[in-house]
């Protein structure tokens, strides 16, 4: 029997679809995997903002990944908006408990409009238990300061393998730029940063970027992809998903990427168990 590409995000719900779980199903799907998922809040929010926020409770957390893993064990993972302490330890458990692989943490902060998706006292959790567990850390240039202090990118990445990441990706390494977006890859023994560059799109459809990145990573991972080769379509899939929804009008704010400009087959195991 053939299998699917199982792929289990762990994030908050966007009620206007553009991010969080629904983006990363989007996404996963459109590479041709089975998208699963734990949902850690529900988010009342649109283009322009959020409004309100509420979180799941631990244990329904808790449970949604084990019975997702028990019956589906996904071949990678990644993680979105954790919301609070609690949820970020039993997301932690809960992975070692099932033996999670190939997991990609998008330390999801503030949102592109500005609003925190996360309380203060769960950063020091999710660095502690998250961060060790993860195959890739994705954050972008304001979490990446947040979370060191530190405002050049290979002392962000030095400071973020102390904390345990063995892989960092900084996103938006040179924020200033308008003809290229420039992200820098640090890989666990390299003594040099990966510069990863794409052109710039001039869209405001932004939200979710974050979100579609990392579940695209992870989906590559999954697929059999080193982590330089899976960041590197990741990416690309964000700059595509970019320029194909870049003249479409939706919502007042910020809308969202075109995820299906592309959409692939479901692919099966079998077919990667021999890729070249």
């Amino acid at each position: 029997m053939k299998q699917y590409i199982p792929i289990l995000t762990v994030a908050g719900s966007d009620s206007s679809g553009g991010a969080g779980i629904q983006a990363d199903i989007k996404t996963i799907s459109a590479i041709g995997c089975y998208g699963m998922s734990a949902i850690t809040a529900i988010t009342a929010q649109n283009t322009t903002g959020v409004r309100s926020i509420q979180g799941i409770s631990p244990q329904i957390l808790a449970d949604q990944i084990d019975m997702a893993c028990s019956d589906i064990p996904p071949i990678a993972a990644k993680t979105g908006m954790l919301f609070d302490r609690a949820n970020v330890e039993a997301t932690a458990e809960a992975f070692i408990r099932n033996g999670i692989r190939n997991l990609v943490v998008d330390p999801v902060m503030v949102s592109t409009s500005g609003s925190l998706l996360i309380e203060r006292d769960a950063i020091e959790s999710m660095t502690r238990l998250i961060f060790p567990l993860a195959t890739l850390v994705t954050p972008n240039r304001n979490e990446a300061i947040e979370l060191t202090g530190e405002t050049d990118p290979m002392a962000q990445a030095l400071k973020l393998h102390d904390m345990g990441c063995r892989n960092v990706l900084l996103k938006g390494g040179d924020f200033e730029r308008t003809d290229m977006k420039i992200d820098y890859l640090y890989l666990d023994g390299e003594e040099d940063l990966i510069t990863l560059t794409a052109d710039a799109v001039n869209t405001n459809n932004t939200h979710g970027t974050g979100c579609t990145l990392s579940a695209a990573i992870a989906s590559y991972l999954a697929l059999g992809f080193d982590i330089t080769e899976a960041t590197m379509r990741g990416k690309l899939f964000v700059t595509r998903a970019l320029q194909a929804g870049a003249r479409v009008a939706i919502g007042r704010g910020h809308g969202p990427v075109n995820h299906l400009f592309g959409p692939r087959h479901m692919k099966f195991k079998r077919t990667y168990e021999n890729k070249d």
